[in-house]
């Protein structure tokens, strides 16, 4: 009897903005078996809106691949073009891409999850509670709310620019500015945004982490119990910031980045996933 092999993972490359080809998606897609219908799950990489970081997007985008969820990768503006509402707008582009091709990804497109990593986690939060914005609408045409997530997943994220021991250049970055005023920070600080729109929540930080505060997981979740919102907050004790998958993978030979207890989240989350309705 013979066999054709059939490669298990589909990878393409999407440009989302036709004047700017730092800004796409890439697809990690499992080649489909049977008639199938995936879960999707949008990753967006962290690194202060100054770059993208490599060890939060790939190996993350293939740890759920595994699972069986089809993944995407956003790259999105950073550094001068990081100015909001610019990367939310890219991010809306994303979704509606996802949702557009559901059918050539074999996915359903009201089971697209996203998470994020950082200021990475801070863009994931902000799709989940301001994916309503005025400007995002008058960016891209599309019906209200097709570019809301079914819920996100925010690791170690920048929540907040007036926490003590938020990381300040993921906010001079979206504010174009290195001395923003008070409120100009409480804009896009994503906790005071909280209310009945706001999707339900995965939220994974370390006390340790010295660059982004805990309290920035600490105020989301206060914000989402406040409205009402579903949600799940796991506070592990060790891991420095940036701890990724907390593996051997995307620990590059670091001890600190390798801590096989914090490791557990990626199937926690995943359980999360499977058990939002």
């Amino acid at each position: 009897m013979s066999h054709e092999r059939v490669s298990f993972v589909i990878y393409e490359k999407i440009g989302l903005d036709k004047d700017d080809e730092n800004v796409y998606l890439e697809v990690y897609k499992a080649d489909a078996l049977g008639a199938r219908i995936c879960d999707a799950l949008l990753v967006i990489p962290g690194g202060g809106y100054e770059f993208c970081s490599d060890r939060e997007g790939e190996p993350i985008a293939l740890s759920f691949l595994a699972k069986g969820i089809n993944t995407f990768v956003l790259h999105y503006s950073v550094g001068e073009k990081a100015k909001f509402p610019r990367p939310l707008i890219e991010v809306s582009k994303a979704m509606k891409y996802i949702k557009d091709n559901a059918a050539k990804y074999n996915i359903d497109p009201e089971r697209v999850f996203v998470t994020g990593f950082s200021a990475g986690g801070h863009l994931c939060a902000s799709l989940g509670t301001l994916w309503h914005t005025k400007e995002i609408y008058d960016e891209i045409d599309m019906p209200y709310g097709y570019n809301k997530p079914k819920a996100v997943i925010p690791i170690y994220p920048v929540i907040s620019g007036i926490v003590k021991g938020t990381h300040m250049g993921s906010f001079y970055n979206i504010l174009g500015t290195n001395t923003p005023t008070k409120e100009e920070l409480e804009k896009y600080s994503l906790e005071k945004y909280v209310d009945e729109k706001t999707v339900p929540m995965f939220l994974v930080h370390t006390a340790e982490d010295s660059l982004v505060s805990v309290r920035n997981s600490l105020v989301m979740a206060q914000a989402l119990t406040d409205a009402g919102i579903s949600y799940e907050l796991h506070i592990y004790q060790e891991g420095v910031h940036g701890i990724a998958l907390a593996n051997k993978i995307t620990s590059c030979g670091q001890p600190s980045l390798d801590k096989p207890n914090v490791a557990k989240w990626v199937d926690i989350a995943y359980e999360w996933m499977e058990n939002i309705k």
